[in-house]
């Protein structure tokens, strides 16, 4: 198996299980490289103000925010650093819900967590636990440079860290044109399936 992803550990309440955690899916990416037609050259992008046409040096250029149409507040190397959030080697455990009440809209990346030798007993009660309850851990992690809400559960054998999204990164489906179904008395659907 590849090298760990990261390092840590596992907490809640007095229990710490050292852990690493390993990437669990295997994307398949094709990507593609601009080139030029009159000699299969890459393709560079020409930074430029999109009002004057006029090329801009990289030490004229500011990272802005869109908050209202054309209107941007400009965010500094200072205003970064003091939102990064502090990277901790901890997988703080805040809470333990049924599985059933995450939306399945919400789960976004899978990692599996593996204990190293000292946190081998710990590691096999807390996904047995987990198993037993029907529930799953819902923790806070640092993975990389960014904080996520995770959902910890147990899977084939192992727990599964699955990072989550907050609610408001998911688009609404109120506006989407999906047919209503109507539920006869008795339960059945009043939509009839067609023979093939």
């Amino acid at each position: 198996m590849s090298r760990p992803l990261w390092k840590g550990s596992i907490s809640f309440g007095l229990v710490n299980i050292p852990v690493d955690l390993y990437p669990a899916e295997n994307r398949n990416r094709f990507d593609l490289t601009l080139l030029d037609r009159r000699d299969r050259k890459p393709v560079g992008f020409k930074r430029y103000n999109k009002v004057t046409g006029k090329e801009v040096p990289w030490d004229q250029i500011l990272k802005g925010y869109e908050y209202e149409k054309n209107r941007y507040v400009v965010l500094t190397d200072e205003d970064f650093r003091r939102a990064n959030v502090e990277a901790t080697q901890t997988v703080d455990i805040v809470s333990f819900v049924k599985v059933e009440h995450i939306a399945p809209a919400l789960f976004e990346t899978p990692y599996y967590v593996v204990p190293d030798k000292r946190g081998e007993k710990g590691y096999a009660l807390l996904r047995e636990t987990l198993k037993k309850t029907g529930k799953v851990a819902i923790a806070m992690v640092v993975i990389r440079t960014r904080q996520y809400l995770a959902a910890i559960m147990p899977w084939e054998g192992v727990l599964l860290l699955n990072t989550l999204r907050y609610a408001n990164e998911i688009r609404p489906v109120k506006h989407l044109d999906i047919p209503a179904t109507k539920l006869k008395a008795d339960g059945r659907s009043g939509v009839k399936a067609r023979n093939r």
